[in-house]
């Protein structure tokens, strides 16, 4: 068995995805249920491209839980983190999407964002023997939002940091998740010291560091090795070593954004491994990981689903050379 290299910690669930566009939540008249979750999407999206991952999460007793470890394990990403809660059931969120295809995180049906079972994390049960052998660790900040699975986080970092581990962190805010929503920036600004490399969407930039320029980002943290800022269609800035950029998105016909930001995020890191943190010494290679990365979001975007649309590493050498051929 191959030890994962990478370890994704947080949450899976299912994302009920609107099955007619451009309309509010009262107003969808069915939902599709599609396996979510951003940690579980790049852990998802790195083993297909041929980096072996962990997932590290709770999921509840019960059917929805018992599929999404079986999608786990049938993609290939190993399991011996995931928790199960005898009680708390498996989290899903109801997502409406724009005419476009942007999609709008809209709510968790009766229940309160308190009552899943991802909120129940327990530290002491971490597995410490995947620490032992990864490279990376990815992180959200959702689950910060709650005590136990908080308590996890902060169990994590000192595995990480024991065992040399870099950890990747996207911030993913998304308020609706968190009991008291003001709660949060100073939760993330605390988690951003542990950080060894940060992706942001540009509002998340502006709201944590009123600035969305990457280089001035990086500065500020003083101890990153690299940020990465996102803006969707309008590409991605970046802070790799010494070498700042700007890349512009792909051009794609967009069916649904939900994964595209943990593809870019997978994409990243499967670089990474590949070449070796050293390599974004080099200017061209840092450019060159960077575009790999987005070129892994955009194969995302083009089909529904977030872990359904995710490529292999073939596709993606197959999109980069037909977008070469374009010019």
């Amino acid at each position: 068995m191959t030890h994962p290299r990478v370890l994704c910690l947080g949450e899976i669930l299912f994302d009920l995805l609107a099955e007619q566009l451009g309309r509010s939540l009262e107003d969808v008249e069915s939902w599709t249920p599609y396996p979510g979750g951003a940690p579980a999407n790049v852990a998802c999206a790195l083993v297909k491209l041929g980096t072996p991952s962990g997932f590290i999460g709770c999921v509840g007793e019960d059917a929805p839980g018992n599929e999404l470890v079986k999608l786990l394990q049938d993609v290939g990403v190993d399991t011996k983190g995931v928790q199960r809660h005898p009680t708390a059931p498996t989290r899903q969120v109801y997502v409406t999407r724009s005419l476009e295809g942007d999609r709008t995180f809209a709510g968790f049906g009766e229940l309160d964002t308190t009552e899943f079972a991802d909120t129940h994390l327990s530290a002491s049960n971490l597995p410490v023997a995947l620490f032992e052998e990864a490279d990376f660790l990815v992180l959200g900040t959702l689950e910060l939002a709650y005590p136990d699975s908080k308590e996890a986080i902060a169990q994590a970092l000192n595995l990480a940091d024991q065992y040399d581990v870099k950890i990747v962190l996207d911030v993913n805010r998304r308020d609706m998740f968190w009991p008291d929503p003001s709660a949060s920036k100073p939760l993330i600004l605390e988690l951003l010291k542990h950080v060894d490399f940060l992706k942001v969407a540009e509002e998340e930039a502006e709201w944590l560091f009123d600035t969305m320029d990457a280089g001035a980002i990086t500065y500020r943290l003083d101890s990153v090795e690299g940020v990465l800022v996102t803006s969707g269609e309008k590409g991605c800035a970046y802070c790799l070593g010494e070498n700042e950029g700007r890349l512009a998105a792909f051009s794609v016909p967009v069916v649904d954004t939900t994964g595209a930001g943990d593809g870019f995020v997978a994409g990243f890191i499967h670089q990474l491994c590949q070449h070796g943190i050293k390599s974004l010494t080099d200017a061209e290679m840092a450019k060159r990981v960077v575009r790999y990365a987005s070129a892994v979001g955009a194969t995302c975007a083009m089909k529904p689903g977030a872990i359904a649309s995710q490529p292999t590493a073939a596709q993606v050498e197959e999109f980069l050379g037909k977008m070469k051929d374009e010019g």
